[in-house]
């Protein structure tokens, strides 16, 4: 696989449908227009006509034709419009390959486009978070991602960064007499509003991360505290079996749910006893997981102990049979389901701002990035104070360092291969 190749693939879902598109890009695009077509391409125009290989019309439709670097991934492409289904925009792609391209890998048309400058890092996953969009603020925040946002403020921390490393390389080599008289005020001052900056940019990733993947939020508590009930009614439908015979639940149940704009994955457990029945137990086993890992965990337990953990919400889930402690919810008349989605929406931005151990975007490439760089900016502020060049200029090549790979500066193989793995074939 190299980037001389010329790749082809469908780029619409499979299925039945009025077009499909089969994309094909390189330097041998325009010897498959001609080999399919029998014309001469002509950037910028669209033409109808057949498409046929050896004598043999396979279908006819629309075929437009970009001209390097003026197309999506910066290289000659042809779009194929055939009709859709299964059978004509295979018989398309065939020919295709035939005619001297390659079958495209995952995402290897948006990774070309990275790679020739068409699109940054930060743009490429706003593209497969547009893609996977699930409600209408992720599509939002997919669209400031894909025009580039992201990536100009990182720009300008990475370079404002630079700027005071520079600065500090001066130090070092004049006397501290030489020096304004608020050089060191001014450098900590200005350290400190960088790692503040980095805080701000880890809020935004944890907030992308959720729009991304979801929210995890478990529905947690005994036998017949009303998970299942409470599930439902969220959900406006029957999707977990009710019962009163306890135990009911043993294994988790998800599904996605929109409260607010942010997406959700509501999940429903297995009740948490004491049990010798070794089903219930591994469900009672998997509950205690998740509630490790949710980021809002509901907590219906009707007697609960300790102090409510930042990350929970405690529900009474039947409190048209009485009032209860924490957030009263009727599942049966709807009652505080209103306010229960709010709470959950609350909840979830509170926990943008929060940074708690053990959180689940800790051990992310991004917020790892983001967090090194604070520590260092942070280290750099305390240094100023004693007015220690070396260790100042350490700290902060630390931090460049770390946001190096967040701006384009550095990047690796296998940070592309996770990203663009993520894409379709024909994306």
């Amino acid at each position: 696989m190299t980037a001389a190749d010329t790749i082809a693939a469908i780029a619409t879902p499979p299925g039945k449908g009025g077009v499909a598109i089969v994309r094909v890009s390189g330097t041998a695009a325009w010897s498959v227009f001609r080999k399919l077509t029998g014309r001469e391409p002509c950037p910028g125009r669209v033409s109808h006509g057949a498409f046929s290989w050896e004598g043999r019309i396979l279908d006819e439709g629309l075929v437009l034709a970009f001209q390097a670097p003026r197309s999506y991934t910066g290289e000659d492409v042809v779009e194929f419009q055939c009709h859709g289904g299964r059978l004509a925009p295979q018989r398309v792609l065939g020919a295709c390959y035939a005619a001297g391209a390659r079958p495209a890998g995952r995402g290897e048309f948006t990774r070309r486009a990275f790679l020739n400058g068409k699109l940054t890092y930060e743009q490429a996953q706003g593209v497969l978070d547009l893609i996977d969009a699930k409600t209408e603020r992720a599509a939002d925040a997919a669209l400031i991602s894909l025009s580039g946002g992201g990536a100009q403020r990182l720009h300008a921390l990475y370079s404002r960064i630079l700027d005071r490393a520079a600065q500090v390389e001066y130090a070092l080599d004049v006397d501290e007499g030489e020096l304004p008289p608020d050089f060191w005020s001014r450098l900590q001052a200005d350290c400190a509003q960088c790692a503040a900056d980095c805080v701000q940019e880890g809020v935004r990733h944890r907030e992308k991360r959720i729009l991304r993947e979801g929210a995890l939020v478990v529905l947690a508590g005994p036998p017949n505290a009303g998970k299942s009930s409470l599930m439902n009614a969220l959900l406006g439908t029957e999707r977990a079996i009710v019962s009163a015979i306890p135990g009911t639940t043993r294994d988790t149940l998800e599904e996605g749910l929109d409260v607010d704009g942010w997406p959700i994955r509501l999940v429903d457990t297995a009740g948490l006893r004491e049990t010798k029945d070794a089903v219930e137990a591994e469900g009672v086993r998997r509950t205690q997981g998740l509630v490790q890992k949710a980021d809002i965990l509901l907590n219906l337990d009707p007697h609960p102990k300790g102090a409510c953990a930042p990350h929970e919400i405690r529900v009474h889930a039947k409190c048209d049979l009485g009032k209860g402690e924490g957030l009263n919810v009727s599942s049966k008349t709807g009652e505080g389901l209103d306010a229960l989605r709010h709470a959950l929406a609350a909840k979830l931005v509170a926990r943008l701002s929060a940074n708690e151990e053990g959180a689940p975007e800790e051990n992310e490439r991004t917020c790892a990035a983001l967090l090194g760089a604070q520590g260092a900016l942070d280290e750099a502020c305390r240094q100023s104070v004693a007015h220690d060049a070396v260790l100042v200029g350490n700290a902060l090549r630390q931090a460049c360092s770390c946001l190096g790979e967040l701006t384009g500066a550095v990047y690796s193989s296998d940070m592309l291969d996770r990203l663009f793995s993520r894409f379709c074939v024909g994306k």
